[in-house]
């Protein structure tokens, strides 16, 4: 039982950058929006203003500037696993960020077609999707790390399983702090 605590509190710890990517998006972003004031061939734009060049680079960068700071602070206390080193550390924490946003940008992508404009409530489409493309990228671009850290029904589970609450306290009190317009 505790070693499935144990690695239930690893597998969030050491994903904290996609968790973060998010919220520092919405700090870095506003600026360039990434399908340029398109619209796709339905005639609905392809993501919308939410998603931005600025947003999606300076999150990526900032959470995974967040991940190599967990890695040094994991090196004080080796409670769990850890990156080999710091260019390793980098790596998966980029890796899990550039995912991250580029799984809600493929959400977004989905909520357009479907109809759900920008803040609309996309349930599950806001909240797995950059979940599973920050693991595919983890995995394509570090599969060692990968699977070592994230490749086992335990972490999977609770990654599934904690997101969406987690997801709904982050962007509740991004709306709080007025860096949200809606709280989901």
């Amino acid at each position: 039982m505790v070693e499935v605590i144990v690695q239930a509190l690893q597998s969030l710890y050491l994903f904290i950058p996609a968790f973060a990517a998010n919220s520092a998006a919405v700090i870095s972003g506003g600026h360039g929006k990434m399908d340029f004031g398109k619209n796709f061939p339905d005639g609905r734009r392809i993501l919308g203003d939410g998603k931005t060049w600025s947003g999606f680079l300076g999150g990526s960068l900032m959470a995974g500037l967040l991940g190599v700071i967990l890695y040094l602070l994991l090196l004080a206390f080796p409670v769990f696993l850890n990156y080999p080193d710091i260019y390793h550390a980098a790596l998966g924490s980029l890796a899990l960020s550039f995912g991250s946003l580029t799984g809600d940008t493929l959400g977004s992508f989905v909520k357009r077609r479907i109809g759900i404009q920008r803040g609309g409530k996309g349930y599950l489409l806001d909240q797995l999707p950059f979940v599973l493309v920050a693991l595919l990228f983890l995995a394509i671009i570090y599969n060692s790390f990968f699977m070592e850290a994230f490749f086992n029904l335990v972490s999977i589970v609770v990654l599934v399983v904690v997101t969406p609450p987690l997801h709904k306290a982050v962007n509740v009190l991004g709306y709080k702090l007025n860096k949200k317009e809606v709280p989901w």
